[in-house]
């Protein structure tokens, strides 16, 4: 398949119109007629990610996160962003990301959130758009399908998510079961008011500092935090199955090696 052939399928599952302003997804670097065969799909075109796809002789990367967002004032080997840039051209390698538009998207980010806990999702935790009529956003609100307390909730996170550990702020604040909940894959900190404004008591996201999560149990709603990887790395097999099963198997799709970028000692 072409490259060009790639982007549009890509942006068929989450079409770029969703993204939020100040976001930058799309064809970032390459040749948009280069024939692909392989495809590496990663959260982040790290250096890793990007040795990865030379070492397996993937024709292309597809990310979650954008490398570039902001303007490159220069494309040098002294500043990590071009330097990645200059060694996907180099080899000769293209470069698709799908960011808000994806955690947006019907059936993409949040929806598979909300799904790997078997939440009865309700509404987006922020509305951005509307697809046929319907609100779409950031994040789920909704019911677990039956209640439990904080605790037995991330331990449910930790285990669905297969994550190492998680951390949670305001345990003491919700003390009772609960079954009315949110998540938000991602930097979270910005949720809280719409958590809060959602009649929440838990939310679930990344990213959350010690302001956040004092502020959040101030006001009754316990965080789970889960890591802005933790949540977010199911982005990697959903999108390789996919381009797999669209392409009617002409695309090889491999996954970028599982690296949480965070650990505890």
């Amino acid at each position: 398949m072409k490259c060009s052939e790639i982007v549009a399928c890509l942006e068929r599952l989450a079409p770029r119109t969703y993204a939020c302003e100040w976001d930058n997804p799309g064809f970032l670097v390459g040749r948009s007629e280069k024939e692909v065969r392989k495809v590496l799909v990663a959260l982040d075109a790290t250096d890793a990610v990007i040795g990865q796809a030379k070492e397996e002789g993937a024709d292309m990367i597809v990310t979650h996160h954008p490398l570039i967002f902001k303007p490159l004032r220069q494309v040098t080997d002294t500043d990590f962003v071009s330097r990645r840039v200059l060694e996907m051209i180099r080899a000769d390698i293209s470069y698709f990301a799908m960011h808000t538009n994806f955690d947006i998207a019907p059936g993409c980010m949040a929806d598979l959130a909300a799904e790997r806990l078997g939440m009865i999702a309700e509404e987006p935790l922020e509305t951005t758009a509307e697809a046929d009529g319907v609100p779409v956003g950031i994040g789920k609100a909704g019911h677990l399908p039956a209640p439990m307390t904080v605790t037995e909730l991330a331990d449910l996170v930790r285990e669905r998510f297969g994550l190492p550990f998680v951390t949670v702020y305001g345990t003491e604040a919700v003390t009772e079961p609960i079954t009315r909940i949110a998540i938000s894959p991602g930097a979270g900190g910005s949720m809280i008011r719409h958590g809060i404004a959602r009649g929440v008591s838990v939310l679930i996201t990344g990213d959350i500092g010690h302001h956040d999560g004092i502020d959040a149990a101030a006001n009754h709603m316990a965080v789970i935090d889960a890591g802005h990887y933790g949540l977010e790395h199911l982005f990697i097999p959903f999108t390789a199955e996919y381009l797999e099963r669209e392409s009617d198997g002409k695309l090889e799709c491999v996954q970028a090696r599982e690296a949480f970028p965070a650990r505890v000692f």
